[in-house]
């Protein structure tokens, strides 16, 4: 049980970290990872793609058991790779775990609080700005969501006539080649409203003021992958190491399919469920092709693939499934943040594995950065992911850190047993065991009052680091 010695010294362990992140101390460095090494030394660095979906539900696969959804490409994965079953998004919405993907930190530290809020800040480093230094062509494809792309006209629903002041592209943030768009677009014909032929109102950037015009009918993962498996050839042509940053928008709303992908689902309940299967299908489909892309050109062994969903599945009583966990996107339950998560290693990966040690999207950055053996210098601190290397390697069966949560009124703190969580700013909080109960039906606040409060103050204390860190007290020279 959580009263031993044991688990009191680990939350100890905790609250000592937070303490020290809080008041700025190097307690939380990328594990393993002090020395930055010289570009193209030692060890054959590992590619790094990082593909991610937009509002899919963990149930929205056939690997955790969809009866009805069928995704091949992903099922395959799972059955060669290391499969998540406790994987989380950085944020219960799509712009706020985007930016814990690029920087491993969490978005109240630079300001990034909700969906089409704020913007990445210029002195935070992200992984394609990292990965640079040490010899890496690197590329951003579909959904940023991290700024606006253009600063003289209106391009997504962010308001104004342009985005002067959250002006923060993926070109300015480490990335070498861009086919991005600012925010969401129909899963269809995506540079149009849905059924007609009148503008949707955004569009595919590739620079500044460089708009894309041609190959944009159809399918809009087909449309984003004939554009990242390009950028993949040439990296490999030039023996270059590459990360290429793959957001798919499906299945975000406008969520359409095309007539071959509907007709794979002539008895789903509705209308509506046939188009979020076929668009759900044709992403799979782009993955699978991704996959036999990777293997065909020889770079399939020592290329880190990377899959997530940036959240839950949207609106209550939809087509999205959490596989039955509470709550669905905008929440800090396990269904708008516990998403499908993958990766296929072969080099170090050589047998198909499971885990449940809770994992995030906060992870990437100190992984790869680990896999590499660097640490990134000038990197804002703390880091809120830790290194999975371990996970990747078997060795490691705890996170040796709790995940930490907040958006709007909701705060959370996810154990490798626990969850501590309030959804109105601290009011009242409930603690759920994931261990045992992970549809978090049974509130256990009032049986364990000693793990709420050393929750609590472990909560407390990284609160407190995000707010200096907020205040710019991560920045060297601030």
């Amino acid at each position: 049980m959580m009263h031993d010695l044991s688990t009191r010294r680990r939350f100890l362990k905790q609250l000592t970290g937070w303490a020290a992140a809080a008041v700025g101390a190097p307690g939380l460095r990328v594990a393993g990872a002090e020395r930055e090494a010289p570009q193209g030394s030692g060890r054959q660095r590992p590619n790094v793609i990082l593909t991610m979906t937009d509002d899919q539900g963990w149930g929205d696969t056939g690997y955790n058991g969809h009866p009805v959804l069928k995704t091949p490409a992903l099922d395959a994965m799972a059955r060669t790779g290391l499969r998540f079953n406790r994987f989380h998004s950085g944020a219960p919405v799509c712009s706020p775990t985007r930016g814990s993907a690029m920087t491993g930190r969490h978005p109240y530290r630079y300001g990034i609080f909700f969906a089409n809020v704020g913007h990445m800040r210029p002195k935070e480093v992200t992984l394609a700005e990292a990965l640079k230094t040490q010899g890496y062509t690197t590329g951003h494809f579909g959904k940023w969501h991290l700024g606006t792309l253009t600063k003289t006209e209106k391009d997504s629903n962010r308001g104004g006539p342009g985005g002067v002041t959250h002006y923060s592209p993926p070109w300015d943030n480490g990335f070498d080649v861009c086919f991005s768009t600012e925010a969401k677009v129909p899963t269809w014909d995506p540079m149009h409203q849905p059924g007609t032929n009148k503008p949707y109102g955004t569009h595919y950037w590739t620079g500044p003021g460089q708009k894309v015009t041609e190959n944009l009918a159809g399918d809009d993962s087909r449309v984003i992958m004939d554009r990242a498996i390009p950028f993949i050839r040439d990296a490999v042509a030039k023996q270059q190491p590459f990360l290429a940053v793959i957001w798919f928008h499906t299945p975000h709303e406008p969520v359409l399919a095309g007539p071959a992908y509907l007709k794979r689902y002539p008895n789903a309940r509705s209308e509506k469920h046939r188009h979020y299967y076929g668009c759900l299908t044709a992403m799979d489909e782009q993955m699978g092709r991704l996959r036999a892309e990777l293997r065909s050109l020889g770079v399939a062994e020592n290329t880190m693939l990377w899959f997530c969903a940036d959240n839950g599945p949207e609106h209550r009583g939809g087509p999205g499934s959490t596989g039955g966990l509470r709550g669905r996107k905008r929440d800090l339950f396990e269904g708008g943040i516990r998403v499908p998560g993958l990766l296929e290693w072969p080099a170090r990966i050589t047998k198909p594995r499971t885990t449940n040690v809770p994992c995030s999207t906060c992870d990437y950055f100190p992984t790869v950065l680990a896999a590499l053996g660097f640490h990134m210098k000038g990197q804002p601190e703390p880091i809120d992911g830790v290194d999975l290397m371990p996970l990747v390697d078997g060795s490691m069966t705890e996170r040796p850190r709790p995940i930490a949560f907040e958006s709007k009124n909701q705060i959370a703190l996810v154990d490798n047993q626990w969850k501590l969580i309030t959804t109105n700013k601290g009011k009242t909080w409930m603690l759920y065991d994931l261990v045992a109960d992970p549809a978090e039906a049974n509130d256990l606040a009032a049986q364990q009052p000693d793990v709420v409060a050393q929750m609590k103050q472990t909560l407390e204390a990284w609160r407190q680091s995000c707010q200096a860190s907020l205040a710019g007290k991560d920045y060297r020279g601030t």
